[in-house]
């Protein structure tokens, strides 16, 4: 009888104790798992942006970016909006709605990079010109030094580029006459120049073409065709080290490389 008695009460110690290693797993599951049901999903974009200037963008929290000098910055301000007014009035969201195509002539209003928050950009080249220019250094580009923005490293890129492209003097003739930083508006537009914040090489002119000199009067929405005299074999190399290059655009600026890797992910 007291073996029968002792077998039950070890019988219910066991089930005691497996019954308690249960509830700890559900509890310990519980508290791994709570915390994904609340993570804040962060937009590819904001992501994008964060892995590409680590050293200026901190995170993302409630919709916006968060900026390593304090600025919060939204990333949707949920608007729909026309090629202009994205143009004009750009959130971070706009400047990933269109795709950088490398091939090809750019289709209708295909313009990956002309749209850029200025918000975000003022914080991290420069609010004024007196801001940005304190964040230039300058850069040898065949046969002078051009001032260009230190900041994400965008003058070492573009002194890389220097370097690769003075491996291959037939295209020197395209390269010489540049000009880079000057605070000013697009032209024709109320929107801040890429060249504003430092970031923005334009080469030589003579062999360039812009769809403005070519259509003169043309308005952003009217179809125009598409010109280029710039080698291809040029442009790859910016593009190897974080360029944009304006002949990808519909609107093509073939003199126009502008420093913007995560257009380039």
């Amino acid at each position: 009888m007291n073996k029968i008695l002792l077998l039950f009460c070890m019988i219910g110690y066991f089930q005691s104790c497996i019954s308690g290693e249960m509830k700890a797993k559900s509890s310990s599951d519980s508290l791994i798992t709570q915390p994904l049901e609340y993570m804040e999903r962060i937009p590819k974009g904001a992501q994008i942006l964060m892995d590409v200037y680590p050293d200026q963008i901190k995170g993302y929290s409630n919709g916006m970016l968060l900026i390593i000098n304090g600025d919060k910055i939204q990333y949707d301000d949920k608007k729909e909006k026309g090629i202009i007014e994205m143009l004009d009035n750009s959130d971070i969201e706009d400047m990933f709605c269109m795709q950088y195509n490398m091939n090809g002539t750019p289709e209708y209003l295909s313009d990956a990079g002309r749209s850029r928050c200025e918000q975000l950009f003022k914080a991290m080249y420069g609010r004024c010109e007196s801001e940005a220019r304190k964040r230039l250094v300058q850069v040898e580009w065949f046969g002078k030094s051009i001032p260009f923005t230190s900041v994400n490293g965008a003058a070492d890129s573009l002194r890389i580029v220097a370097h690769r492209l003075k491996q291959m003097p037939q295209y020197s003739k395209y390269l010489t006459n540049a000009s880079t930083f000057y605070w000013r508006k697009v032209r024709g537009a109320n929107r801040q120049s890429a060249h504003s914040y430092g970031i923005a090489i334009d080469v030589n002119t003579q062999y360039s073409n812009y769809w403005l000199w070519e259509y003169k009067g043309a308005k952003e929405t009217d179809r125009i065709g598409y010109t280029n005299r710039i080698p291809e074999e040029i442009v790859r190399v910016f593009e190897e080290h974080g360029f944009i290059w304006g002949g990808r655009w519909y609107h093509f600026d073939t003199m126009h490389f502008e420093f913007r890797p995560e257009l380039l992910r």
